[in-house]
């Protein structure tokens, strides 16, 4: 059975972040919560079944990884992204963000460089700073025109060319920009990596969020050569709504690379092995492709509603077309607003709690991000209450 989208799934006192923590992040518990990245859908029916079935048997102890788990993996990126992992390669983790600062840890040393592409996810910025690494900032750049963002790749080649260059943090689909790169932009960094001998970590999360009407995510290992310095981090939790579950993986070819990163983990006791993680893991990723696509078509539909409300009605807030993602990357700099004025632009007279733009990194001041992960009549009432807000500020 597929979900029914447009149903609202109550999550308040569920110790819900996104929810829950509204008075400590926004001040007042009656915003719109439109922040955190987690949709407000009941994951994939398979999904519950799995983890209903493991908690009938009642000892929850420690616990290996099935060789189900790999293989369903296997197919699924074999059939949705044509890339076939070898199983040696595939090295389970806690979760990508921790992957970073593994990564982090493993492949640059103390205050050398690692590379990020701003306005980024916020953990690629806390995960050089606090694993002691230097940040080197290839800045996203974007077309005045229609908002879209392109790499600099020249300004990209500078950075890697930096005698403390180590790594590369690559967000692919991008977040929050929402941009699927392509096949020549995924090459050329390829072979900027490859002239530098840099280190790529390609966040790849986001990459069955991709809207049908846009060409498909390449996954960049299928792009690259054997001798490539590649470490790729996928998992389930995005695709399916299950990020509190916490199990993500990392595919790295080199035996070396891999063994550096195992070693980061081991070093810190980091667990990866929670029964119903396991569960959840699997089974979206064995029976979850139905309801996915299903997904994918509704979360059009919320982006190009999103899409045109904002054109005509939010005059001075303007947002480009995603390729991927379920966020929304609000230009809000026609509204002549600094980055508090905007907060509490949307928090105290909209109240609509969404992240701010400047949490991002350059190029986020004067940005929001949305997330329209939930049903159309959610994002109706943040509309109505933007436009509403709005016309105060003129009246």
């Amino acid at each position: 059975m597929v979900a029914d989208f447009d149903q609202p799934v109550r999550r308040e006192q569920t110790c819900s972040v996104k929810f829950d923590a509204r008075k400590a992040v926004f001040g007042r518990e009656d915003v719109i919560p439109a922040w955190v990245a987690d949709m407000d859908f009941a994951a994939p029916e398979a999904v519950t079944t799995a983890l209903k079935a493991r908690a009938e048997h009642p000892v929850y102890g420690y616990t290996l990884f099935p060789e189900s788990l790999y293989q369903a993996m296997i197919g699924w990126f074999s059939e949705r992204h044509g890339w076939s992992i070898p199983r040696d390669h595939i090295l389970m983790a806690p979760g990508v963000v921790p992957s970073l600062h593994a990564a982090c840890l493993a492949y640059a040393g103390p205050g050398e460089g690692v590379i990020i592409q701003p306005p980024v996810y916020p953990p690629f910025f806390s995960s050089v700073r606090q694993t002691g690494r230097e940040i080197i900032e290839n800045p996203l750049v974007p077309d005045e025109k229609n908002g879209q963002y392109r790499m600099d790749l020249a300004h990209l080649e500078q950075c890697a060319a930096r005698p403390d260059a180590r790594l590369l943090m690559l967000c692919s689909p991008h977040n929050p920009v929402g941009r699927v790169w392509s096949q020549d932009e995924l090459e050329a960094v390829l072979a900027i990596a490859r002239k530098h001998r840099l280190v790529i970590v390609s966040d790849e999360i986001h990459c069955d969020l991709v809207f049908p009407d846009k060409p498909a995510h390449t996954v960049l290992a299928t792009l690259a050569g054997p001798d490539d310095a590649l470490v790729t981090a996928v998992a389930p939790s995005k695709s399916f709504n299950m990020p509190g579950l916490g199990l993500s993986a990392l595919v790295i070819p080199d035996p070396q690379r891999r063994k550096a990163m195992q070693q980061v983990f081991e070093s810190m006791h980091l667990p990866q092995c929670n029964p119903f993680s396991i569960a959840g893991f699997e089974a979206g990723y064995r029976e979850g492709g139905e309801w996915l696509d299903a997904l994918m078509a509704y979360l059009q539909g919320n982006r190009d509603y999103v899409g045109e409300q904002v054109a005509s009605r939010l005059p001075g807030i303007r947002v480009a077309e995603p390729d991927g993602t379920y966020l929304l990357w609000l230009d809000c700099t026609g509204l002549g607003l600094d980055d508090a004025g905007l907060k509490r632009f949307f928090v105290q007279d909209a109240g609509v709690g969404l992240n701010p733009g400047a949490s991002f990194g350059a190029g986020g001041s004067g940005f929001m991000r949305l997330n329209i992960g939930c049903p159309r009549a959610v994002l109706a009432q943040v509309i109505d209450r933007l436009e509403t807000a709005l016309a105060g500020r003129r009246g």
